[in-house]
């Protein structure tokens, strides 16, 4: 069903294999400051073509657009990066620890043909937002390019590509990176034609599911109806054109090493905050406790549950959904069942919604919602905001059932880790 292909990728030119201080995070956790930073190691540091320097509005002089299309092609001019002379798949291997405990994290780089999400092929599980979308074409548009990958997720649970990716990187690694979590991305570049095929044909049955860079991915198909049209207009008819594809970094679902990790709440109430009036509204679905554990409080529980703390608590406590309530019932959305059974969607709905009036139909409302990753930082927060949830992770098993049922999950749902590097390889569409 997903159709994969090697591809001429662009790489930095290099003496070694160490490129550290040519890549950079995804740009949309990169800051200001952090984009300074980044320049400072090189100024030939990919960040200068994912967030080029420039205003926003395309129809500005110097736009961010064009400078970066400007930058694209003088380095490509300048020999700064040179495309592969055949074909290539890349094998990703990311290492890192959680705890004390080593993990590597394997995936495919490779084009993927585009398919739009209602043909069950390549599937969505968050919500995305118009103003990246908007800036992320733009750039497409300007450069005609791929300086990152989506972040997509296939079907093994067999582990049969696990031979694939032993025999990938049985060689010296291509290119190797260490970011500033002490994460390293080390690349293996596999030209040989019938491994190549032995991949696409391991990965040719399986459905895609979007892990990270959905407005990527939106924006990719955006940009290969803009090119159909330019052919068709053109009296064009290219054969399997760059266009029809985009470049992503391909990971097992089923993969034990899989980390995904929950992303935490800090909210404020529209109006003035009463605590006692809180706990009370949430007591109408929840059965609340003060947890003897905090650490493991949330661990095997069968029902949605949070820990809670709000400004005038010293610290959090457990609500657990009651017993006897029908979520199904309970949440009345369009949404699916599947859905409605997130530990996230149950907050917002149950939670979010009718106690602090915060809630994403109401865009306005999102000012008084953050995101947090670190469960002691949402607690601390609580000095200066409303409260504090602390969430799950969410299961890749309920994933995979909201996507099948042709939903979304609310926004930062899953927080994949660790993030994919962008400049490790790059993809030209011109």
């Amino acid at each position: 069903m997903a159709r994969i292909r090697p591809f001429r990728a662009w790489t930095y030119a290099r003496e070694d294999a160490d490129v550290t201080a040519l890549t950079a995070p995804p740009y949309d956790v990169i800051s200001p400051e952090q984009r300074a930073e980044l320049l400072t190691q090189s100024e030939h540091n990919v960040v200068a073509l994912e967030l080029p320097d420039g205003p926003l509005d395309p129809s500005s002089e110097s736009n961010r657009y064009s400078t970066g299309a400007e930058t694209w092609n003088e380095w490509r001019a300048d020999g700064v990066v040179v495309q592969d002379s055949l074909p290539t798949i890349y094998a990703l291997e990311q290492r890192y620890k959680i705890g004390d405990k080593p993990v590597s994290r394997k995936a495919f780089i490779t084009e993927v043909e585009l398919h739009a999400f209602d043909e069950g092929i390549i599937l969505p599980h968050e919500r995305t937002l118009p103003k990246a979308l908007g800036d992320r074409f733009e750039l497409t548009k300007a450069t005609d390019a791929n300086f990152s990958q989506v972040f997509g997720l296939y079907e093994d649970a067999e582990q049969a590509t696990a031979s694939l990716f032993a025999e990938a990187m049985a060689g010296e690694p291509t290119l190797t990176s260490m970011d500033a979590d002490n994460v390293e991305s080390i690349v293996y570049a596999i030209t040989d034609s019938t491994l190549i095929e032995r991949i696409q044909a391991a990965l040719l049955n399986s459905r895609i599911f979007i892990a990270d860079g959905h407005h990527r991915y939106t924006v990719a198909l955006a940009y290969r109806d803009l090119r159909r049209e330019l052919a068709e207009r053109e009296g064009d008819d290219p054969v399997d054109p760059d266009f029809n594809y985009v470049m992503m970094a391909l990971v097992n679902m089923d993969d034990p090493d899989l980390v995904v990790l929950p992303t935490h709440r800090v909210a404020d109430h529209s109006d003035t905050f009463d605590a006692d009036q809180f706990w009370t509204g949430i007591s109408a679905n929840f059965i609340v406790s003060d947890p003897a554990d905090l650490h493991h409080a949330l661990d095997h529980l069968a029902k949605p549950a949070f820990l809670i703390k709000t400004r005038a608590d010293s610290s959090p406590r457990l609500a657990v959904l009651r017993d006897g309530i029908d979520l199904d019932e309970a949440i009345q959305t369009q949404h699916s069942s599947a859905w409605k059974h997130l530990d996230v969607a149950v907050l917002l709905e149950l939670v979010l919604d009718p106690l602090l009036n915060i809630h994403p139909d109401r865009a306005e409302t999102l000012d008084r919602l953050s995101f947090v990753k670190n469960a002691h930082d949402a607690m601390s927060a609580t000095a200066d905001h409303d409260v504090a949830f602390m969430l799950r992770a969410t299961g890749m098993d309920q994933l995979r059932r909201v996507s099948l049922a042709g939903d979304v999950m609310p926004q930062k749902s899953t927080y994949f880790y660790p993030k994919l590097l962008s400049g490790l390889v790059m993809r030209g569409m011109d």
